[in-house]
């Protein structure tokens, strides 16, 4: 496929979802999941930022920002007890 070919479907989406009107569940549900995630990311980042101290690094991927996100602190708290107790 052309650039050309997908960047008129993108754009042709777009103006179809502009005149139509998303479905507002399925978008909200899109938001509050992507809102997680990047709280689940920082709370993940200042663990590593203050448990480096402490020799405590847990990897920033996918898996351990949705872990971290959805479940919160405590999330954080089982993702430590895991790499300390078990890795």
């Amino acid at each position: 496929m052309s650039s050309t070919l997908i960047i008129t479907i993108m754009v042709s989406l777009i103006i179809i979802l502009l005149l139509v009107g998303a479905p507002i569940k399925p978008m909200r549900f899109i938001g509050q999941a992507t809102i997680k995630l990047g709280i689940g990311i920082l709370f993940l980042f200042f663990l590593n930022v203050f448990g480096g101290a402490f020799g405590l690094h847990i990897p920033i991927n996918l898996f351990t920002a949705v872990i971290a996100g959805f479940l919160g602190l405590f999330g954080v708290a089982s993702l430590t007890a895991i790499h300390l107790f078990i890795l």
